[in-house]
């Protein structure tokens, strides 16, 4: 064990009043006993995915769902357990640093020790490499201490974020058999939750004992699907970042002679950019999804914020606000055509300084175009999932001075007679994802650990633990598992660096629904954004006030507990089975055939139709 981890911390007075904060848990994991109801088999959000994700996990696809239940549910199947013998579980952080993430590790030691105070929790020092090395760290009240409720990952510290290649799950498979693990935990996003569901497969494959369990922790907010409605550490980044943006909005409007180029982390989804729009209200958000959908090359977007500035010096506005997420060079096509070959040619062992000279002519000459600061970040090797160094390459400054030259060549054509153009950039990213995590996050991540436990007693592998209702208070939040392989989908169709092969089954990021009610709230405030300058400041993380209790809007104002749907569901099945029985009527039975060869037809076209193979 490496002594710079686990270490108490010193403190400041914040930090030591907010490691007193004790969250709560919700009335189904009150108590020592745990109760269990399974739902029906699950299958793939994508039928026609269906058949490959059955193939590659034959021992974990298909598993129910799983909900636990409070003590006073009359539910005559639900599976009671009251036997809890001591068990041995490892945890690790595989993904980049998102606030809450201890609270994981809390929760689980915690809800462990409840059960049964013999009970091992070990954590894996240095990430996924010290899961291979076997380095752990006993995790005790002590170590825990100073780490309750506070942000960053340096009680156990993180390196690569995978457990990919043979060799590297045969070393997690040779540690946790070594170490004698009925569990493993494994905290990250969608990347990281994909190794967690191959290694449940692996493990169950070769009789390993250990069940791996996922923990969704991402503060791009892009693990989202049926069963997920919210990642830890997202509610805190777009509180922390919408505070600074909700500054810099402030002097913008002080000093009335700058447009300020803000870039948002958040990988290629722009979750994080919707989110601190809402709660800021910037001018301006160019939307990676938007691109995608309108094929808006570079010279549209530089027109669009152009067209922009020009709108709002005719008010005599010489001022503004742009938010850019950080995936938007991967959703500009000929920037991602440009960077789908310097990542092939790397893949070629042509080095950094010769690869420009060995671009196509038409890839060679938008190169050229490009300022130099540009090139040279487009040359960096690519990520682990062979995906662009999003965090490195300055958008921002790309598209600031593409304005400019924009605005200079309109006021020499006189089509523009404003006053200069002038651009600060900014990228907020690393300013927030080591910050205290909100209350919010310090209760769901809390939660989530104990829900591990509960999961390792109903003994199931390859299972993310979930929670739905999040919008309500604690006490009204809905635990369960869900398998993994149920929010898999299959890439049919690959444009290159960033996205999976043909035919391989993975957890995919979810972009930003342009359908969905918090994208239609920003678009219905649009204009008004862009002209008006409402510029709203949320304020610094509030953790005791009024504030403390406040969701996101992307939490608030869309229509999630699908789970709950689905029982609702089942309740209706079931009373159509208790009706329709034989020895019932002619005209029941007539009724419910044609009833239900109506519903079937239509939920054959909507699943079809919405699930259809395309271009990813």
């Amino acid at each position: 064990m490496d002594s710079d981890y686990g270490v108490p911390r010193e403190l400041s007075d914040l930090q030591k009043k907010r490691t007193l904060y004790q969250p709560e848990i919700p009335p189904c994991l009150e108590g020592t006993t745990v109760r269990v109801e399974f739902g029906g088999g699950t299958t793939a959000a994508d039928p026609a995915g269906a058949h490959v994700i059955s193939q590659a996990f034959p021992h974990t696809y298909g598993q129910p769902l799983a909900h636990f239940l409070r003590r006073t549910s009359k539910v005559p199947n639900a599976q009671i357990i009251t036997e809890h013998p001591s068990i041995r579980v490892g945890v690790v952080f595989s993904g980049r640093q998102s606030p809450g993430g201890h609270n994981v590790i809390w929760g689980l030691y915690n809800a462990l020790k409840v059960h049964n105070t013999n009970s091992v929790l070990l954590g894996f020092v240095g990430g996924t490499e010290g899961l291979f090395a076997q380095k752990i760290l006993k995790i005790t009240d002590e170590v825990l201490s100073s780490y309750k409720n506070q942000g960053g990952y340096d009680l156990l510290g993180r390196t690569v974020d995978q457990i990919r290649t043979i060799e590297q799950v045969n070393a997690a498979k040779a540690a946790c058999e070594a170490l004698k693990l009925d569990g493993l935990v494994i905290i990250g996003g969608v990347t990281s939750n994909t190794d967690a569901a191959q290694l449940a497969e692996t493990f169950a494959d070769s009789k390993c004992p250990t069940k791996v369990v996922g923990i969704p922790v991402t503060l791009n907010g892009d693990l989202r699907n049926q069963f997920v409605e919210a990642n830890v550490g997202f509610d805190t980044i777009c509180k922390v970042n919408s505070q600074l943006i909700s500054n810099v909005c402030t002097d913008a409007l002080s000093a009335e002679k700058y447009y300020y180029f803000i870039r948002l982390m958040g990988r290629k989804a722009s979750h994080v950019a919707l989110e601190c729009a809402l709660q800021s209200h910037p001018n301006l958000v160019i939307f990676g999804e938007e691109v995608t959908a309108s094929k808006l090359t570079l010279f549209d977007i530089t027109n669009q914020i152009s067209n922009a500035v020009q709108a709002r010096a005719e008010l005599e506005k010489y001022h503004g606000v742009v938010l850019i997420p950080e995936g938007l060079v991967e959703s500009i096509p000929e920037l991602y055509a440009l960077l789908q070959e310097i990542h092939a040619l790397h893949g070629q062992g042509i080095s950094a300084e010769k690869i420009s000279t060995h671009l196509s002519p038409w890839a060679s000459a938008l190169f050229e175009f490009l300022p130099p600061f540009i090139r040279k970040q487009l040359l960096l090797h690519p990520e682990s999932d062979d995906s662009a160094q999003l965090s490195q390459i300055e958008t921002e400054k790309l598209l600031a001075h593409l304005v400019e030259n924009e605005m200079k060549k309109r006021t020499k054509e006189g089509t523009y007679k404003g006053k200069k153009f002038n651009a600060i950039c900014h990228f907020f990213g690393y300013q927030a994802r080591g910050s205290l995590p909100s209350k919010f996050d310090c209760d769901y991540a809390y939660v989530l650990g104990h829900i591990c436990y509960h999961i390792l007693a109903a003994g199931l592998n390859g299972y993310m633990a979930t929670v739905t209702n999040l919008k309500s208070p604690v006490n009204k939040w809905k635990c369960g598992a869900a398998p993994i392989t149920a929010m898999m989908t299959v890439k049919r169709w690959s444009r290159g660096p960033g996205i999976s092969p043909i035919g391989k089954p993975a957890v995919h990021p979810a972009s930003v629904d342009l359908k969905g009610k918090a994208y239609e709230l920003l678009r219905r405030n649009a204009s008004g954004f862009l002209l008006d300058d409402l510029y709203r400041n949320p304020g610094p993380l509030q953790f005791d006030a009024d504030g403390a209790d406040a969701k996101t809007f992307t939490l608030s104002v869309e229509d999630h507990d699908y789970m709950g749907r689905i029982k609702l569901l089942q309740e209706y099945l079931d009373k159509v089975k208790n009706i329709v029985q034989p020895g019932c009527s002619q005209e029941v039975l007539k009724a419910a055939l044609s009833a239900m060869a109506s519903v079937s037809d239509i939920l054959s076209v909507l699943s079809s139709s919405s699930n259809s193979p395309g271009l990813q």
